[in-house]
């Protein structure tokens, strides 16, 4: 009986051990877990709000806090989209106002979406000529914006979405200004969108290049570019 008694004993504190040392590990990899794995939530600071800056910057639209030379402080926000409007080869010569008629780079984060060919273009500089005559989602008279698809505001509303904040750029500043007006118009809020320029004017730290030169020879690294092009062609005419 004493025999049986030791023997209970034992396995009962041989049992108490493995019971500790099972809930001090338990613990102790809990206490890991939330040291290692931070909340992912994160506090978004708050924007200024859209404000045009002085001459012929802000004739424009280009925005006097938010532009090419702040912008990097504005990246990777989960409250916004990024848009560029240009096309990747564009008809008008922008060359003659130092610009680049070819998409020679654009802004980490953007994606790029073409102006031209979401509504009719108008008041281009002289010196540049005239930019794409082609098919267009919308067309713009004086007086209104014509949809020419049923899929039209659909593609505006998944490219542009309204519960985002909405930062538009181009290469010198005017599709993304003029972008801003097109939406505004069609129903988006003013305070939600920021023209922050021209990719010509920028020299911050997240440049992603496509034109390359080699040795003279110029070629553009197109297949870098996340565009966004549209098919007409599998959309149904109103």
């Amino acid at each position: 009986m004493k025999r049986f008694l030791n023997i209970l004993l034992v396995f009962f504190a041989v049992g108490g051990l493995f019971t500790v040392l099972f809930f001090g590990i338990y613990g102790a990899v809990q206490s890991t877990k939330t040291h290692e794995q931070p909340s992912t939530e994160t506090t978004l600071s708050e924007l200024p709000k859209p404000e045009k800056t002085g001459g012929v910057r802000g004739q424009l639209g280009i925005d006097k806090n938010i532009n090419e030379s702040t912008i990097d402080q504005y990246l990777g926000r989960s409250d916004a989209v990024y848009r560029d409007m240009r096309m990747l080869v564009d008809e008008a010569n922008y060359e003659n106002i130092q610009g680049d008629s070819y998409l020679s780079g654009y802004v980490e984060g953007f994606e790029v979406v073409p102006y031209p060919k979401i509504v009719n273009v108008t008041g281009l500089p002289a010196e540049v000529g005239q930019s794409y005559t082609g098919t267009t989602l919308f067309t713009q008279t004086e007086d209104n914006v014509i949809a020419n698809y049923k899929e039209s505001m659909a593609f505006l509303e998944y490219y542009f979405p309204k519960d985002k904040k909405i930062f538009l750029m181009c290469g010198g500043g005017g599709y993304a200004g003029m972008m801003k007006n097109l939406l505004v118009e069609l129903g988006w809020p003013e305070d939600q969108i920021w023209v922050v320029g021209g990719y010509w004017y920028y020299d911050g730290d997240h440049a992603v290049k496509v034109k390359r030169d080699d040795n003279g020879l110029i070629t553009y690294d197109f297949w870098k570019v996340p565009y966004h092009d549209i098919e007409f062609g599998y959309m149904n005419e109103k």
